[in-house]
């Protein structure tokens, strides 16, 4: 089971487990995040829009930290112009601590619905033959 998720306008194709670096998140260190899922496999690929709802991808912030140095010359022959800048991108590791999706729960949670809504008819009955009868 994977799913793509996309961050940062990036897309990481994300296993459980998995610890990955992302552009900078705005989360505090040792707190959970949500990705969003692009899409989900398990048995079956899910791509709709509607199913992707039901997807939720949990990945808790292990630290923030910067990349490596990126060096940027900038040269112009015959002119004398000559530029070094550098830049580090903030970026944050992650790891990937659950990739689930609603569809199994859904199933359940109306299954747990059906003896209520018996339970319910016959408390109602009860109370319509205890009215019938005074």
């Amino acid at each position: 089971m994977y799913a793509i998720v996309k961050t940062g306008g990036k897309q990481y194709r994300v296993e459980r487990g998995q610890k990955l670096l992302v552009e900078r998140l705005p989360v505090a260190e040792g707190e959970d995040v949500t990705l969003e899922p692009i899409l989900y496999r398990s048995e079956e690929a899910i791509f709709d829009k509607d199913g992707l709802e039901k997807v939720k991808v949990t990945a808790r912030v292990i630290a923030h930290v910067r990349g490596e140095k990126l060096r940027v010359f900038k040269f112009k022959p015959k002119r004398g112009y000559k530029r070094r800048t550098g830049h580090r991108q903030d970026l944050t590791q992650i790891e990937v601590t659950e990739i689930a999706s609603g569809a199994g729960k859904s199933a359940k949670k109306a299954e747990t619905k059906a003896p209520a809504s018996t339970a319910a008819k016959a408390t109602d009955e009860n109370k319509e033959k205890a009215s019938d009868g005074s």
